[in-house]
């Protein structure tokens, strides 16, 4: 009888905890809100070769960041930087049209950018550039909104890892999903 209580007890209390109010959901940190991965165009690149970088930024659901061209001077704008090691120079860096929605919480549209978003960088291969596995530093910088709150900026790193080669004899265009005007 005292065990058939003890279970009676158990049950009345589970089921009352689970009637009460949750506490509202934790807001992310904003460096969870963006998941990054870096693709080449070539594989492998040969020395002398210019070839792009895609960034693919996968931005979580329910939350958003401001474009490159954001909408008012006040926002901080999605940015891309290099920290390109020697045998590597930089070229342009592409960030894409971002989508104008309304939000609550302003009272004109806003330039963002929402589930994902590629940024290419174009890139040149030096003559001397050093053989094998190298490794291009990058930096993303963003700040990411719900429809509630906006989160600090937060700067993350992105590693892009390419292969060079020699020359260009063995490459290949690679992830065509990525780099549409490649033949």
């Amino acid at each position: 009888m005292k065990v058939a209580g003890a279970i009676l007890v158990s049950m009345l209390a589970a089921i009352i905890l689970s009637a009460l109010p949750s506490a509202p959901a934790q807001m992310p940190s904003g460096r969870d809100v963006v998941a990054t991965s870096a693709f080449s165009s070539l594989e492998p690149i040969g020395r002398g070769s210019s070839f792009q970088l895609a960034v693919v930024l996968k931005i979580r659901d329910g939350f958003h960041i401001n474009a490159r061209q954001p909408s008012a001077e006040y926002l901080i704008p999605t940015d891309l930087r290099a920290e390109v090691p020697a045998g590597f120079k930089i070229g342009d860096i592409t960030y894409p049209k971002g989508e104008l929605r309304k939000f609550t919480f302003s009272k004109t549209p806003l330039n963002v950018y929402e589930d994902k978003a590629v940024i290419r960088m174009m890139l040149t291969a030096l003559p001397d550039a050093p053989l094998g596995a190298q490794h291009i530093p990058l930096k993303l910088r963003y700040q990411a909104c719900s429809t509630d709150a906006c989160l600090p900026p937060v700067t993350l790193p992105v590693d892009a890892t390419i292969n060079l080669a020699a020359n260009s004899a063995s490459s290949r265009a690679s992830h065509p999903e990525l780099f549409p005007s490649q033949h």
